[in-house]
């Protein structure tokens, strides 16, 4: 149920502030700050404030230029695994691999690397020992009349009357 028909059945008196709170899947405190910033702000208050916000855990740019930097001037052809480590051992960089990474392949210094095939690959199933038996058509007699008119074409093994 969206918000303002929750809100309209409450201050008709139909649902209760946690009743209404309960039907939207969030807390009264929360129910009571929509309202507050429905009535402040109309509309326009309801929108989620996160969107369009650069994230606080973001890399700076001037470590991602110091970064880039070096990759042209003391570290070109390195791959990104070997610079990254170079970097955190020579140059007191905290950024991680990942960042580093996309940052060389944005700026058009390394190549994505190809992608790799699946680890288990579909195949035909082999044949089973058996299967098939009755589809050996040579010379068009069929495997058992073959056997009935030639006898078995193999031996058991072991003394008659073990069982082996």
């Amino acid at each position: 149920m969206r918000f303002e028909g929750s809100l309209e059945r409450h201050e008709r008196g139909e649902l209760s502030q946690a009743e209404a709170a309960e039907m939207l899947g969030v807390s009264e405190r929360t129910f009571r700050r929509w309202r507050d910033r429905l009535r402040d702000e109309g509309p326009e208050g309801l929108r989620d404030r996160r969107i369009g916000k650069p994230s606080s855990r973001r890399a700076a740019v001037a470590e991602i230029l110091r970064m880039l930097g070096l990759y042209q001037e003391r570290y070109e052809g390195f791959t990104v695994k070997h610079f990254h480590e170079q970097l955190q051992k020579r140059h007191h960089y905290k950024l991680g691999y990942t960042v580093t990474r996309l940052a060389l392949q944005g700026a058009g210094l390394v190549r994505s690397a190809p992608r790799r095939s699946a680890h288990r690959k579909k195949r035909p199933r082999r044949p089973m020992v058996g299967a098939g038996r009755h589809h050996d058509d040579r010379n068009g007699q069929s495997l058992a009349r073959r056997e009935l008119l030639a006898g078995p074409q193999c031996r058991l093994r072991g003394r008659p009357g073990r069982g082996r």
